[in-house]
């Protein structure tokens, strides 16, 4: 399939209609190539990073969280004409709450990685050490809180 299949593909998504499961399928079978021609697209990376973050509070576990507080800011790095993306995930004592944009606030962890590997990581298509091992993230902070990161959320499995 052409990569502008896959841009026409993806674009023409109802995300509202699409399981964790299936976007996870999805994202499997696109390469870090095909992924980044699809961010490209300003307005549909901006729909598939704000329905992967509002779903981050669904899927967030808050009995494996217990106690934590942390605040986690994911920057996302941009590539053509896009900006980086910049959200934030605040874990607090079993409830997260998810923002888009930077605050002034002083994050814990600070996760800075391309779409490609932010796609994968969030679909359980890669896990956070393999991502750092072949240092396709930055970590900056708590990396033992990185580390841990995927138990504090229902990460999809791909069909």
């Amino acid at each position: 399939m052409a990569v502008a299949d896959d841009v026409s593909r993806i674009a023409g998504l109802d995300f509202a209609s699409v399981t964790p499961e299936e976007f996870a399928g999805l994202v499997k079978e696109l390469s870090d190539k095909e992924i980044t021609a699809i961010a490209r697209d300003g307005a549909l990376r901006t729909r598939v990073l704000s329905e992967v973050f509002g779903r981050m509070e669904r899927q967030f576990r808050p009995d494996a969280a217990g106690s934590l507080k942390a605040l986690i800011r994911w920057q996302i790095t941009g590539s053509g004409d896009n900006d980086d993306a910049v959200y934030e995930t605040e874990i607090d004592e079993g409830t997260c709450a998810v923002r888009e944009g930077r605050s002034d606030a002083k994050p814990r962890l600070t996760l800075i990685l391309a779409d490609p590997d932010f796609l994968k990581l969030v679909s359980g298509n890669v896990g956070p050490v393999k991502l750092f091992m072949l240092r396709k993230v930055k970590v900056v902070g708590d990396v033992a809180l990185a580390a841990g990161l995927t138990r504090y959320f229902d990460i999809p499995k791909a069909p």
